[in-house]
């Protein structure tokens, strides 16, 4: 007789009830749900691993989330800005190495500097690598007027996590105050959707006071708003920060790694063609964590090309790893993960996501 899980993954679509059961499953179910994104994964989006080389500009921030080591709030981080001669060495680096693209994060600022400062990053980056360097940014929420400037000085995807798509458990996380509203955050990703970039968003997964409900909900949140890339991992509580108080109601962190692995593997399986990072915050919860991730449906992974000097400034939680590797020695170490994982590394390439090309598709038919 067939048992539930495997019913509900013959199923098209999934309702909350099933999502609620196939992210509570374990041992035996967990696997099949496993094998089952893995296949979803070799069929639509292939075998090939994208590189997205990651540069954390700067760790200035206008917010206060109570989750971040780099809030606004916290006094004792050593706050830093990248130089312009310093992200483009990064930029040659990737080119030279054949990532075919970036990742430029940092902490969000509004003000005029920051967007102009941002505007000719881009330019210059353009300019460096002829366009061949793909380009996306975290930079959070901005105005329209922003998001196409960038747009134009040749960023094309942006990623905008959520952090959770319940709007008690959003300001149980945050501040309840205009610089942390849920409404703005949610209308920001449909502006980057109307600008025309390849829009990504996350949530984190184990937070104090997060139901399986919650997750599940994350979920249908993704497909609703049709992303077309995700970012997501564990919960990392850091000790400079409100929520640290919490810590000893968090569950497992052996628990919150294999959690967030099923997150990844169901939404494999309901957006089949999206992109989907192995997040380092997967690492650091698992030695192997990175490598398990893309085994389950993962396809994109972002090496650090943030020089040494600042990382040690850019800790959103605690015990990130690789915080003192070189380019080289995170490139290395992750092509090694890579073809452990059975998969290949997209060289070269963009590795734009698929459903971004067929969701502009059938937005202009």
């Amino acid at each position: 007789m067939q048992n539930t899980v495997e019913a509900i993954l013959e199923k098209t679509d999934f309702s909350r009830e099933d999502l609620v059961t196939l992210l509570n499953a374990e041992a035996h179910d967990q696997e099949l749900i496993f094998r089952k994104a893995a296949e979803v994964k070799k069929q639509f989006v292939g075998n090939k691993v994208y590189f997205r080389g990651l540069v954390e500009l700067s760790n200035i921030c206008s917010k206060n989330c109570y989750y971040c080591g780099i809030r606004s709030g916290n006094k004792v981080v050593d706050r830093y800005f990248v130089s312009d001669d310093e992200v483009l060495e990064a930029a040659k680096y990737a080119l030279d190495n054949g990532y075919g693209s970036m990742v430029i994060q940092s902490g969000e600022r509004t003000d005029k500097v920051f967007i102009a400062k941002v505007t000719q990053l881009l330019e210059k980056i353009k300019n460096l690598s002829a366009g061949k360097l793909g380009i996306t940014l975290s930079m959070g929420e901005q105005t329209e007027e922003t998001y196409r400037n960038w747009f134009e000085a040749g960023a094309h995807r942006y990623l905008i996590r959520i952090e959770t798509s319940n709007r008690e458990l959003y300001y149980k996380i945050h501040p309840q105050d205009a610089r942390h509203d849920y409404d703005y955050r949610l209308n920001a990703l449909r502006l980057l959707r109307k600008t025309g970039y390849n829009v990504g968003t996350g949530v984190m997964i184990g937070l104090p006071f997060q139901t399986i409900e919650d997750l599940a909900g994350d979920l249908l949140f993704f497909r609703e708003l049709d992303i077309d890339m995700a970012g997501m991992g564990p919960y990392i509580e850091h000790k400079d920060t409100p929520l640290y108080q919490y810590k000893d109601i968090l569950i497992p962190k052996k628990d919150r790694f294999y959690l967030s692995l099923k997150m990844v593997a169901i939404l494999r399986i309901m957006m089949k063609d999206i992109n989907i990072a192995a997040t380092t915050a997967m690492q650091t919860l698992d030695k192997q964590g990175r490598e398990k991730a893309l085994k389950v449906g993962a396809n994109i992974i972002m090496p650090n090309l943030t020089p040494v000097k600042y990382r040690e400034g850019y800790l959103l939680y605690e015990d990130k790893p690789c915080i003192n590797e070189e380019a080289s020695e995170c490139r290395n170490c992750l092509e090694a993960r890579i073809h452990i994982a059975g998969d290949e590394i997209g060289y070269g390439e963009w590795g734009d996501s698929k459903h971004f090309a067929e969701r502009v598709k059938r937005d202009n038919e």
